[in-house]
């Protein structure tokens, strides 16, 4: 591990002043291109939401200097353009200097916790709009689930219409992770992977705001990404998903979804930072020779 806490708390001890300033004056990307011509995005935006698991790993990502290291040697691969996450792991990894040119989105809604009553209540508990312009983020990432049996749906939605407006509003990217979701019998949220439903969630997702100019989407993978694909006329980022234990099987579907030149990237977290067998820069060295 070559991640050193030490560091980090110092700085947030001693100068905290210093993250903001370090914010500010890093490297920006010029653009969304990414080195391959599609963005590829580590996610690790998890833990805020309570979600720490990562295979057969219920705390998988609980531990932090672990988590960090792993992101810090993804970053450091060629053709990994950026990072996806909440304002503390944004903040440690400035400290740390892994995010000099690379593209920042920032997680804006994390109040769904996993496991709870109210995880379907995705309040906007993360960025703001105007802290990432203010920091010279790149764009917000939202979560934006729909349940057709529970009324506070709605208010998500509302919630992710302003803030796509908001960043719309500042040039901003606003990537919007949308789901048709429901509770199984045993109260669990699950997640709706038909193709129906993603469609479904993905045109309701384009509609939001008084502009989707600057609006992409972040879809889940499935066997049959045609009709998915042919829903939207929005620039589209897989979303890596759960680690998988067939890792083959999971490659090739993102290889035959990554076909589509509406596919401008791909958001990898877990599946990327925990792969089978452990070794980080091997699954990020295939996912780049893949994009």
């Amino acid at each position: 591990m070559t991640v050193d806490l030490d560091v980090i708390l110092t700085a947030r001890v001693g100068s905290p002043g210093r993250i903001a300033e370090l914010a500010q004056s890093r490297g920006k990307p010029r653009d969304l291109t990414g080195q391959t011509g599609r963005l590829l995005i580590v996610a690790a935006d998890h833990p805020a939401r309570g979600a720490l698991r990562a295979g057969q790993d219920p705390l998988a990502m609980a531990d932090r200097a672990d988590l960090l290291d792993r992101i810090v040697r993804a970053l450091a691969r060629p053709g990994v353009d950026g990072f996806l996450g909440t304002a503390d792991v944004v903040e440690d990894l400035l400290l740390l200097g892994a995010l000099e040119g690379k593209v920042v989105i920032g997680s804006m809604n994390r109040g769904g916790l996993a496991g709870t009553a109210f995880e379907m209540d995705d309040r906007f508990t993360g960025f703001t709009a105007e802290a990432i312009a203010r920091c010279g983020y790149q764009g917000g990432k939202m979560l934006f689930r729909i349940d057709p049996s529970d009324p506070g749906s709605v208010a998500t939605m509302q919630a992710c219409a302003q803030a796509t407006e908001e960043l719309a509003a500042r040039g901003l990217m606003a990537m919007i992770e949308p789901f048709i979701s429901r509770r199984d019998e045993n109260g669990r949220v699950v997640n709706v992977l038909t193709p129906e439903a993603i469609v479904r969630a993905a045109t309701v997702s384009a509609g939001l705001a008084s502009t989707s100019a600057y609006t992409w989407l972040k879809l889940p993978v499935i066997d049959d990404m045609d009709p998915v694909l042919a829903a939207t006329s929005l620039p589209v980022v897989l979303l890596g998903g759960e680690v998988s234990a067939d890792q083959g099987r999971q490659f090739a579907a993102w290889s035959r979804a990554l076909k589509s030149p509406q596919v401008r990237g791909m958001a990898i977290g877990r599946s990327l930072l925990y792969p089978p067998g452990g070794n980080v820069e091997r699954a990020v060295d295939a996912i780049v020779e893949m994009m």
